[in-house]
């Protein structure tokens, strides 16, 4: 559609740049510039895909739009300079690399604009930002023959007495610095003339206390890039230059800029010579680490990283004792970001100044006890997790604190104290850190530790089953890294694991045998396979395992997958055998199994399973239509141009005869408008009607189970009816543009808020946001929403109710109230009688005013 339109409006368009009426002019420039847009958006992350795509088109515009532009920056007025700089912007936004041929014809009209005393301050920022903009996104060697001519008009507006016009010079100062000197090998123009011009221009602004903050600002970052390029060059001006940047640093103004200037210049292959502020630097560096600002903290452990490696052996001892102490108060899980910079700091500090004697105690007595504390976290994850694996793994290595001791402090980490067990997520981190510490150490402490692991499971007599599960987890975290096929039935000793009562063991040793696995597929693979064919009792926990095999093929391998053709037909035909298990949670696992393979393998994969929509076993349709819900992730892949044309054959499963069939097609519709909502708005106008259907009480699917004293009325739809409402509500997050609320509030969601708990709960939540999205749709039918949600409020539990009862009901009473107050403040809805009655009501019962007070602040 939008390729049509390129065809027909672009040529048209830049033809009308001609047009003599000003105004007229200027309202083709921004239609032209709206048609730019709309491209950038369409076709963002896309490449030139073919010669129909907009982006293609486009292209071939490019000379007859410069063209044009030429003209008019030849042109008297200063509106239309301004407008024809805008469309170059634009253009350039969208097609980056765009100006390459055509950049030179452009030069004079931007010397005038910048060097015309008539030029208006507008007209300037409008051309230096177009500068800046074609200077970062084309290859420097573009710019090389212009460089002279650019470089005085640059350099003269960074004087202007306007700091809006200074500020936009800067930047693109800064984007002319890295064009002269792109890359410090190799030098393929004379930039040697142009420094002292630069240093000085950007030194007169930066010296300069009476000005703009922002302009003091560029000033920073512009001076930083010059030294950080040209510091060679700049030796004798240096000492005089580098304290200024210090002096920024004390004032809390400018004080960010100052600190992220420091890490440019410590990060330069020149390595520049900072003796005469180092101390100074590294100083308010590490008091900078005590304040209450958040990006300045980040920036300034950014900042000392980069110097710690550049300048390391020129800071003294005492001065990393303080920066540790410092950064020990940053380790905990109250911010994690903050705690993975503090360790990567730590981490640069213990390999660069490991020969340090105090260094290492200082992280033995500042840092360790933080880091053990930090991974008992159950919040901890992610990068603060990665950081903290390298963190052992330095320490081991840097010889500081034997492993013996490190491995039994993070083993008695694990133990439970008083306040009760870990969570899940902490015995996995504590287990990945043995892992690494393990690997760090050295082939004979790894096979020494996984004998003493493997001790700890062929113990009889052992009765604490904590030992034994960090035991598991630990094996696996080392098995997925290293080869332990030269460890002895090791897979043998795991699997008699699954014969333990405790659940949390059965589990752990199902995860260790998949990931040992993981690492040597040819041995341990097979072993799973006929494992799952021969143990029918361990079955579930063996699916498990090839879970884990499956998944981390799929997160750990971004190119092929190391699963050799005949292992995965093997593991379908395995699979696929197991679709009709009347056990759910064996199924789960197989759907799982079977979306994760599709992520790897989906052309053999996604036709398997479309052959499978049609299986007369409900069971079989249903496992599908879960396997496609879990092959269906945010990040793009392989995967998404095959699912795009075959994904209805799978959703359309919502018109199944089995009612479980049709909850898992509504859970994959779900996943999709969450995931991947452009994979299914094209069918939303037939599929919302079957998922809309899927809202209301069946009485069909309503039974009476006769308990002998008393009769049971079970609900077989309900589980069905509440994932259909939670569908409908991540559509309105993502699809919003297709959903007609008008169809859907009456009769769907006015039989949703008088329906169980479990549905009221998701259909508040959607009034809610339709009352803020759609307010006229919800405001024609308000007088019938109100009774189902007076009711809810109204509600009390038995007498006899227990504890767990009372809640729920508290909890559905204040969604209800949630609800009530959205619906009360779209405009217009004070004209509702029966909702003005509500609210008189609400306010005259104390209980519940104090509820809709406390739900209106939340």
């Amino acid at each position: 559609m939008l390729s049509k339109m390129y065809q027909e409006a672009c040529p048209k368009l830049v033809d009308r740049f001609r047009e003599r009426e000003e105004n007229v002019k200027m309202d083709i420039f921004n239609t032209f510039i709206e048609l730019l847009r709309q491209t950038g958006n369409v076709t963002k992350g896309q490449g030139d895909i073919d010669e129909s795509s907009p982006r293609w088109l486009l292209k071939q515009e490019v000379p007859k739009v410069v063209k044009s532009i030429n003209r008019q920056l030849r042109e008297k007025s200063i509106k239309t300079k301004v407008g024809a700089f805008s469309v170059l912007k634009e253009l350039v936004v969208v097609l980056p690399d765009c100006l390459a041929d055509q950049f030179g014809s452009l030069v004079p009209g931007i010397e005038k604009a910048l060097n015309d005393k008539s030029s208006t301050s507008n007209l300037k920022i409008e051309a230096l930002a177009f500068t800046r903009i074609v200077m970062a996104s084309h290859s420097p060697s573009v710019f090389h023959p212009y460089i002279q001519a650019l470089s005085g008009p640059i350099l003269s507006a960074i004087g202007d007495r306007y700091y809006k016009v200074t500020a936009e010079a800067l930047r693109v100062c800064g984007e002319l610095v890295r064009v002269l000197r792109p890359n410090f090998e190799e030098r393929s123009i004379d930039f040697r003339p142009y420094i002292i011009p630069i240093y000085k221009a950007i030194l007169a602004r930066l010296a300069n206390q009476d000005q703009d903050q922002e302009v003091k600002e560029c000033a920073i970052s512009c001076m930083s890039l010059v030294i950080a390029t040209f510091g060679d060059g700049l030796q004798r001006e240096l000492p005089s230059c580098l304290p200024i940047l210090v002096d920024r640093m004390g004032n809390e103004i400018t004080r960010l800029t100052a600190v992220k200037a420091f890490a440019v210049i410590a990060n330069s292959p020149l390595r520049i010579d900072l003796s005469c502020v180092l101390d100074h630097v590294v100083s308010e560096l590490t008091a900078f680490l005590r304040k209450a600002n958040r990006a300045l903290r980040q920036a300034t452990l950014g900042t000392l990283n980069s110097l710690v490696v550049t300048y390391g052996s020129q800071i003294g001892s005492s001065s990393y004792e303080t920066i540790l102490a410092e950064l020990s108060t940053l380790i905990s899980d109250g911010d994690l970001h903050m705690a993975a910079l503090a360790l990567e700091l730590c981490c640069t500090i213990m390999v660069d100044r490991r020969s340090v004697k105090n260094v290492g105690l200082a992280v033995k007595q500042k840092v360790l006890p933080e880091a053990l504390t930090l991974i008992r976290s159950a919040l901890l994850q992610g990068q603060a997790l990665q950081a903290l694996q390298k963190f052992f793994a330095a320490l081991v290595q840097s010889a500081n604190i034997s492993f013996e001791t490190l491995l039994n402090s993070l083993i008695s980490t694990a133990k439970p104290s008083q306040s009760g067990g870990l969570s899940k997520q902490a015995l996995f981190s504590i287990a990945q850190c043995v892992a690494v510490l393990c690997l760090a150490a050295g082939d004979q402490k790894c096979a020494s530790t996984i004998e003493m692991l493997k001790g700890i499971l062929n113990d009889d007599s052992s009765t604490n089953s904590a030992k034994q599960h960090m035991a598991l987890l630990c094996l696996g975290e080392i098995g997925r890294r290293k080869d332990l096929s030269s460890h002895i039935q090791i897979e043998n000793i795991v699997i008699e694991s699954f014969q333990s009562p405790f659940e949390e063991i059965k589990s752990a040793a199902s995860y260790a045998l998949g990931n040992i696995a993981v690492g040597n597929l040819s041995k341990y693979l097979p072993f799973i396979l006929d494992q799952i064919d021969n143990q029918q009792k361990k079955q579930y926990l063996l699916l498990h395992s090839l879970k884990e095999v499956i998944a981390r093929q799929s997160v750990d391998h971004t190119g092929e997958s190391e699963l050799q053709d005949s292992n995965i037909v093997k593991i379908l035909a395995l699979l696929f055998n197991h679709c009709e298990s009347e056990e759910e949670g064996v199924r789960n696992v197989v759907a799982e199994c079977l979306g994760k393979i599709a992520l790897i393998e989906p052309n053999k994969l996604i036709p398997a399973l479309k052959e499978r929509t049609t299986s007369p076993a409900a069971n079989t349709r249903a496992t599908v239509a879960i396997a496609i819900k879990y092959s269906i992730i945010e990040r793009t892949g392989k995967i998404d141009a095959i699912l795009y044309s075959e994904i209805s054959t799978f959703l359309m499963l919502i018109k199944d005869s089995d009612r479980h069939v049709r909850r898992a097609a509504v859970l994959a519709l779900s996943t999709a408008a969450h995931n991947k909502p452009s994979l299914i708005k094209g069918l939303l106008p037939e599929l919302l009607p079957l998922l809309y259907d899927q809202t209301v009480v069946k009485q069909e699917l309503i039974r009476t189970v006769d308990l002998g004293p008393f009769k049971h009325v079970v609900d077989d739809g309900l589980e069905l009816r509440k994932a259909a409402f939670e569908c409908v509500d991540t559509l309105l997050d993502n699809c919003l543009d297709q959903v007609n609320p008008s169809s859907f509030i009456v009769p769907f969601l006015l039989s949703g808020l008088g329906d169980h708990y479990d549905v009221k709960m998701p259909c508040h939540l959607i009034l809610s946001k339709l009352a803020d999205k759609c307010p006229s749709a919800v405001l024609a039918v308000l007088d019938s929403l109100v009774e189902p949600l007076e009711k809810t409020i109204g509600h009390k539990p038995k007498s006899d109710a227990v504890k767990q009862e009372i809640d729920r009901n508290e909890d559905m009473i204040r969604s209800a109230l949630r609800a009530i107050a959205a619906v009360n403040r779209i405009s217009g809805s004070d004209y509702s009688m029966k909702l003005k009655n509500l609210m008189s009501k609400i306010t005259a019962t104390p209980s519940l005013a104090e509820k809709y007070n406390s739900v209106r602040s939340e």
